[in-house]
């Protein structure tokens, strides 16, 4: 009697690697931009909570300024973003959100007192590819 041998082939196993690595070269770009539009989110936030927070700061003072600077200190720096406020005046200011992670890098979103969102900068990477708006966040 003879005995067969048990095992995949070189042919099985170079169509089992060339399928996993179509799957992968598929899904990683995806993957990697859906982590991109979550830490994007993080920006967000952070500028439309400053923003109310100087609202509130008008609202009881009737100014943005607080000694030439704006009224309400800057958000701490996330791990993806850092912020700053730029040019206020007793009726308006200008709150930006800089990246500063490997993958916010590149994006710059602003915010000001008539709720006007602009992005002033994106990555050259897609799906990004150097978009900017005057009258929106771009995330996708």
């Amino acid at each position: 009697m003879q005995r067969r041998q048990a095992g995949f082939t070189l042919i099985e196993l170079m169509i089992v690697v060339v399928i996993v690595s179509l799957l992968a070269a598929v899904a990683y770009p995806s993957y990697t931009a859906h982590v991109t539009r979550s830490a994007l989110n993080d920006g967000f936030a952070a500028l439309s909570d400053w923003r109310i927070r100087m609202e509130q700061f008008y609202f009881d003072r009737r100014t943005y300024q607080n000694s030439g600077a704006c009224g309400i200190a800057a958000p701490a720096a996330t791990g993806y973003f850092s912020f700053s406020c730029s040019a206020p005046t007793a009726n308006t200011y200008t709150l930006t959100a800089t990246g500063n992670a490997s993958s916010t890098t590149g994006f710059v979103f602003t915010l000001n007192q008539a709720n006007v969102r602009a992005t002033t900068a994106t990555p050259s990477r897609s799906p990004w590819s150097s978009r900017t708006s005057t009258t929106e966040w771009i995330s996708k």
